[in-house]
Order: structure tokens, then sequence, then C-alpha cells
């Protein structure tokens, strides 16, 4: 890939004279075999003022320079995203954290160790070098430390500090492979490093640590369990899993509508043979009114429903595959021009508290307990 920045970013402001938009350039790689040009050039990009995608093992995320306001500001417009909603700051060495945060405590210290680089976000409180457009106008400060090395080498490029939520308009299920990305957001950013579909799915669990005992403001792969036994006692934000619609989660991110598709989406929960039972009853009325139903459902089930646009989300015994899998359905449903979607629960040992909090935050919280 060759890329002549004077020239691209004179198209880019022609383009933008004329009201017109320029579609992103693309540079495919692996994490074993990275391209240290196209990383380079993203780098610049971003010390520039400009904007970059890129994988990290959760989700794609949404670059930009975490210490330059205006970058922020630029990634909140081109996600559409409201302004109150802070952004994470990535890092790529542990040492950096001492440059965004300060009055660290000792079990963020303890976590950071024991969990990172991997799919953690810390709430510290910030310092003077975070500008509080990144932080969505507060205080404290999001960080995280990624472990996909495509993420670790353009931090590292764009001068180890970039502010990204993930790479897709506000409200939509979040990116998992670059075409995801293209999809939403290819003509209003500078540049995409495609390292493939992600690996895990979904986003990291966050954890604040502002206010005494650490809470779970965001659940992820690392769970409560884990959390438990590097820190002891750990509390859970009570709005995560709430239907009540007074009870609001204390993260500002997870207040607003997220992952949802285009169609109506509820979930069904309860006994497997009753779940399959009543998504079954649910999808033949809509079909003889002549909607158009998707079904989510898994490798087990698959077979039990005989009507409907049917998508396996994996084997229901492997949770990862499901976690994977979750945001590209309900993408695929979008593109399937369905009306109504149901799909069954799933209460996974490890990751089903955040498959579900993503599900149900997908669907407004619509379920039917059978």
């Amino acid at each position: 890939m060759e890329v002549n920045f004077q020239i691209y970013h004179y198209w880019r402001s022609e383009c933008a004279m004329r009201g017109e938009k320029m579609k992103a350039w693309v540079a495919k790689m692996t994490e074993e075999q990275l391209d240290q040009e196209a990383i380079r050039k993203a780098g610049e990009i971003l010390k520039s003022g400009g904007l970059a995608a890129f994988p990290t093992e959760t989700v794609y995320g949404l670059g930009g320079n975490a210490f330059d306001a205006e970058a922020s500001q630029k990634i909140y417009a081109a996600k559409g995203r409201p302004s109150d909603n802070p952004l994470i700051v990535h890092i790529a060495r542990m040492e950096d954290l001492e440059v965004v945060a300060r009055n660290i405590p000792d079990n963020a210290r303890t976590l950071a160790k024991a969990c990172w680089p991997g799919p953690l976000t810390m709430i510290l409180e910030k310092t003077e070098a975070v500008p509080k457009e990144t932080t969505g106008g507060l205080n404290t400060v999001a960080v995280r430390f990624p472990s996909n090395r495509i993420a670790q080498a353009l931090i590292l490029a764009a001068g180890g500090f970039v502010a990204a939520p993930s790479a897709n308009t506000s409200g939509r299920p979040s990116p998992t492979t670059a075409e995801h990305v293209i999809e939403d957001l290819g003509d209003s950013i500078d540049c995409i490093l495609d390292g493939g579909m992600v690996e895990i799915g979904l986003e990291s669990t966050i954890v604040d640590f502002t206010e005494g005992t650490p809470m779970i403001l965001r659940p992820g792969s690392l769970n409560r369990e884990r959390l438990e036994e590097i820190l002891g006692t750990v509390r859970t934000d009570p709005g995560l899993l709430a239907q009540e619609t007074h009870t609001r989660p204390k993260a500002p991110g997870m207040r607003y509508k997220h992952y949802a598709p285009n169609a109506d989406l509820t979930i069904v929960e309860g006994a497997e043979q009753a779940v399959v039972e009543k998504i079954r009853a649910l999808a033949a009325k809509q079909l003889a009114c002549g909607a158009k139903v998707g079904i989510i459902c898994t490798d087990e089930t698959r077979q039990e429903y005989p009507q409907g646009d049917v998508k396996s989300i994996g084997a229901r015994s492997d949770e990862a595959s499901i976690a994977r899998h979750l945001y590209g359905i309900l993408r695929e449903f979008d593109g399937d021009h369905v009306d109504i979607i149901y799909s069954e629960a799933f209460d996974t040992p490890k990751m089903g508290q955040a498959i579900m909090n993503r599900l149900l935050k997908a669907a407004g919280h619509k379920r039917i307990e059978v």
C-alpha cells in the first residue's frame, strides 16, 4: 500500500469543499504480519488530527489523538455520539498510565498488573494532560491497554495515547470486522487497519476505581468472578441489567441505546423447550401477518425452527463463539431487511452477563419469560 499524504489530504479538502465524501483507505494485515508502513502512516494521520479505525481484541475502535480536543470532537461527529459519553484512552505501555491518571489506588495497579494488556478498562482520576473533550466533560478518565498487536503498534506510532470508542455509528451493533467499519464510517474517517475478525466480540469490562470499592460499570469477558479473585470485594452497577427506567447505569455510555438492529428485537427467556415453542408461536403469528421474521438461536436448537430467517449464534457450550458472533448476526438481519427478531436468551457461565447486557440493550429491554 502506498499513500501520498500530500495528495490524499488535498483531495479530502477538495471533496469537503464540494460537499462530497472521500472513502477511507484500507490496509489489511495480521497480528503475525504487521504492515509497518501502513501503521506508520496511520499514526501520522492521528498525530495530525485525523481519525483511524483499528482492531482490538474486543471490537474495532475509532481512534484519534487523545490529547487533541478537536480530534475527540471529530470522533463524536463521525459516530453521531453524544458528547457526554466519554472516550476510552488507549495506551500501549504500562508506564503511560501515569501520564493520563493520578491518585491511582493500589488495587487498580494490582488489577492492571494482572489483566493488562487485555479487555479491561479502568476509570480513574484524570490528569491535566487529558482534555475534557476526551472525557465527556468529566474529571475522570477511562484507560485501556489492549492486547491486539495491531492496536499496540498503532498507539505507539501515534504517540502513545489514542482515544477510541467503538468504530460504528452510535447506537448500531459494534463492529467486529473491518467490513462493519466500512459500512458505518467508510466515508467519514481517514483510514482503516483491517486485522480480520476480532477475538472476543464484546467490549471491554469497565471497572470504576473512583469510589472506594471497585464497581463494574460494563460487563465483559473479564467477569466478576475473576475480578473478585484479584481484588476481593467488587460491586456491580445496579443499573446494568435493571428493567426499570428510573434505575440508570452510572457510566454515561450505558445510558444510551446501543447495539440495536433496525428491526424490533425481543428476547425470550426460560427453559429451552418452552423458549423454542414460544418463539415458534410468535414467529408463526408474525409471518401470517406478512412480516419478515428473524430468529437468533443456537446450534442445538437450529432445527427446531422451520420458519423464518433463522441464524445460529453458535453452540451453547461455546460461549466465546456466541459473544464473537452476536453483533455480526444483528448486522446480518439489517442486510436481510427483517421486520422483527426473536432471540433465545444466553445465560452462559463466564460471559453470560456481558452477552445478556448487550442483547437487552439491543432489545430496549423487551423480554418475555416463559
